[in-house]
């Protein structure tokens, strides 16, 4: 009986510790347990939406996507060294979007401000209101698609225009040969859409309005990023890594939470 009895008393003692030190240790990795800190992908995801929501850039037209693509193409430039480390200015142009919309962007990633939002024309052999066809070929009137710097200031027959530097292989590095500028055009003005329905178009420069375009060229003149965006499926670009742009601005993930590099 006594065998019986210290047997039956084994058995609940040894549940019982069981019980006692399993819980405080479930309860003790619930409460000291960490979230897994943020990956440089995902805190470069947070930058861009800051940014983005800051400028208010949806209020003005410009789709997120597009512009991460920008700024992802932004920071590989830099990351490459074919910018200056202190710049802050990018200008984005959106083809997707019908001529009647003001579809460049300029924004100062740096201030999280939209500088300028305006007309911008397309190549007359791209299409009519909205541009479907690209090109990089001399005297196709097409516009090209990519990342460019926008570089020098010059006086030719469209008055003062500002050179881009075309930096995709194949989709717009013909641009200096091709004297693809921005320029002043007086058919890029909302007269022109009220008389036409759209802009008019260009020989493939993205060309402005006179009433902007010296504002436009002096904010974005000395290299900064200009970037082209269209409907192209065979358009691809080495600068769209968004690994390298993300391990560039946060070279230790969640490491401080802060942009080392812009």
């Amino acid at each position: 009986m006594r065998k019986h009895f210290w047997w039956i008393t084994c058995v609940v003692l040894l549940v019982s510790i069981t019980i006692i030190s399993w819980k405080p240790v479930s309860a003790t990795n619930k409460a000291t347990a960490k979230p897994a800190p943020a990956s440089a992908k995902e805190l470069f995801q947070q930058y861009v939406d800051a940014v983005y929501q800051a400028a208010n850039l949806q209020a003005s037209g410009l789709d997120e996507a597009v512009f991460k693509k920008a700024v992802t193409g932004f920071m590989n430039l830099k990351s490459a060294q074919k910018i200056s480390p202190f710049s802050s200015v990018l200008t984005v142009v959106d083809f997707n979007k019908s001529s009647r919309q003001k579809r460049m962007w300029i924004v100062d990633l740096v201030e999280k401000q939209l500088l300028i939002n305006t007309w911008v024309a397309h190549g007359q052999g791209s299409g009519d209101e909205i541009a479907n066809s690209f090109s990089n070929t001399d005297e196709s009137h097409q516009s090209s698609l990519g990342f460019y710097l926008a570089d020098d200031v010059y006086v030719g027959k469209h008055g003062r225009s500002l050179r881009l530097d075309g930096l995709d292989a194949g989709f717009n590095d013909a641009a200096r040969a091709r004297e693809i500028v921005v320029h002043a055009a007086p058919y890029v003005s909302q007269s022109t859409i009220n008389q036409l329905g759209r802009l008019g178009r260009s020989w493939g420069c993205p060309a402005v309005s006179p009433e902007v375009s010296d504002e436009v060229i002096n904010t974005i003149k000395g290299k900064t990023v200009f970037f082209i965006n269209g409907n192209d499926s065979n358009y691809s670009s080495k600068y769209l890594d968004e690994d390298l742009s993300a391990n560039y601005v946060f070279p230790a993930g969640n490491d401080g939470n802060k942009i080392a590099n812009l």
